[in-house]
């Protein structure tokens, strides 16, 4: 079995993936440099066991992360309590199979990787991923499959925090869904400001993105509040919260040569 680990500056999501790729078990915590692997052990076996999967039948892993301080930890995890060398995207010796079309290709966060080799893998043509993380990216994918590039914005929840940790009269709301851009009061504007104010950049930045490209482009959404956006806007055309995990193990086959 495969143990999948996708360490964001958010939450961390560990699966388990069977020797056909059908996820067997996936798990989410909160992404804290300061827990051990220890500690990572004890958590993680226990949600295991609840699914019959014991740490001897993990026999290989994969970790991307963009917190470069939970590697450490995570890789002790891996080698200590499953006894597996993980492999590391970024790594010089993994292989991704694409080609980085930017000046610095060494900046580009795993995950963004991932989601692009996964995304090639499931649809045809090039594409836009947009990934509703901490941050909110939008990443460009030829259609060979190669990285082109993207663009970052704050992330949903960071923007409301934002506007609720600056302006003192702002109070902290949740995100959801208003039914009318014009808010009648303070929680219904931030609702509407925050939630409209997306869908207005997600529909602008895309087409801008396919003019600047000089095609039509499939759009693909992922991460937690995708579902929230894919809905209420015709421009994204699928929806896949797991497609990080997808490329995680289709990163592992590439390298295991299967």
């Amino acid at each position: 079995m495969l143990l999948a680990i996708d360490s964001g500056n958010t939450n961390t999501v560990f699966a388990v993936f069977d020797k056909e790729g059908k996820v067997l078990g996936e798990w989410r915590s909160s992404t804290n440099p300061n827990r051990t692997a220890d500690e990572y052990a004890v958590w993680l076996s226990q949600l295991m066991s609840f699914e019959d999967i014991k740490p001897v039948d993990i026999t290989n892993a994969i970790i991307a992360t963009v917190v470069p301080a939970m590697l450490f930890n995570l890789k002790t995890l891996c080698r200590k309590y499953f006894k597996v060398d993980p492999l590391i995207v970024g790594d010089e010796n993994v292989d991704l199979g694409i080609k980085v079309f930017l000046d610095r290709p060494e900046e580009v966060g795993a995950d963004r990787l991932v989601n692009a080799i996964a995304a090639h893998e499931m649809f045809s043509g090039p594409m836009i991923v947009i990934d509703f993380g901490t941050a909110t990216t939008f990443d460009v994918v030829d259609k060979d499959g190669n990285y082109c590039g993207g663009a970052i914005a704050p992330g949903i929840n960071l923007s409301l925090e934002a506007l609720h940790m600056a302006a003192a009269k702002l109070p902290r709301v949740a995100i959801g869904k208003p039914d009318k851009a014009i808010g009648k009061g303070t929680t219904t504007a931030m609702q509407s400001g925050i939630f409209w104010g997306y869908i207005g950049m997600i529909e602008g930045l895309t087409q801008r993105m396919k003019e600047e490209f000089g095609s039509d482009m499939t759009v693909i959404a992922t991460g937690g509040l995708a579902a929230l956006f894919a809905e209420s806007t015709d421009v994204i055309q699928h929806n896949d919260t797991d497609l990080t995990l997808r490329g995680l193990l289709a990163i592992y086959k590439r390298n295991q040569n299967v």
